[in-house]
């Protein structure tokens, strides 16, 4: 796994879109329509797809390039979207892993039973 630093990612993706003069078009709602709009080519891919079938997509090269590819375009949306609203994403990622963590607790193992009390 890389160690890529995700506020230099957001660093740089707003440096290329402020080069083409791009920003203009970067709002929440542009941003959040094309977050979903390459999710759902994410889905594209695995669309007719059986269980099995994608869950080997990336032993072919090419499928898998276009999986990558299309995560990619997620993950830049994302981190542009969260950008323009001031959410720092790991944050907001690590509260809501901690709210769901108390909101579905594992459940608790049952007591062993004492195998001599009946005696």
């Amino acid at each position: 796994m890389n160690d890529i630093d995700v506020a230099e990612l957001q660093r740089r993706l707003a440096a290329f879109a402020a080069e083409r003069d791009w920003g203009q078009y970067h709002t929440p709602k542009n941003l959040a329509a094309a977050l979903s709009v390459e999710a759902s080519e994410l889905l594209e891919i695995f669309q007719w797809l059986t269980p099995e079938q994608s869950a080997a997509v990336m032993e072919d090269p090419e499928t898998a390039h276009r999986v990558a590819d299309e995560v990619a375009d997620v993950f830049a949306y994302l981190l542009q979207f969260c950008q323009v609203l001031g959410i720092d994403p790991t944050a907001a990622l690590a509260a809501k892993v901690e709210r769901n963590e108390k909101r579905f607790p594992l459940p608790e193992a049952p007591e062993p039973e004492d195998r001599h009390s009946s005696e």
